[in-house]
């Protein structure tokens, strides 16, 4: 699986990747560098990550759709008595 990030979004976290190992590991590594780590992560974690927001959202959506489905059974009305 191929993650496109938006450019502006991949260049922030390119600096943050940066930033990390200058302020956590006083080292300096370059542009090129901090992109091919992002883009080694993305592919080797980022199937997790999707795999667990996919699931997320499977598990929200049957909470909701349970709570609909009780939302709609309390709307039903009792039928009338039938006449003889």
């Amino acid at each position: 699986m191929v993650f496109k990030l938006p450019r502006e979004e991949k260049e922030a976290l390119i600096e943050r990747i940066r930033l990390y190992f200058e302020e956590e590991r006083s080292e300096t590594i370059g542009r090129l560098a901090a992109e091919q780590l992002l883009d080694w992560m993305l592919g080797e974690i980022g199937p997790y990550a999707y795999n667990q927001g996919v699931e997320d959202a499977r598990v929200l959506a049957a909470e909701r759709s349970q709570s609909l489905d009780d939302e709609l059974y309390a709307l039903k009305r009792i039928k009338p008595a039938q006449r003889r």
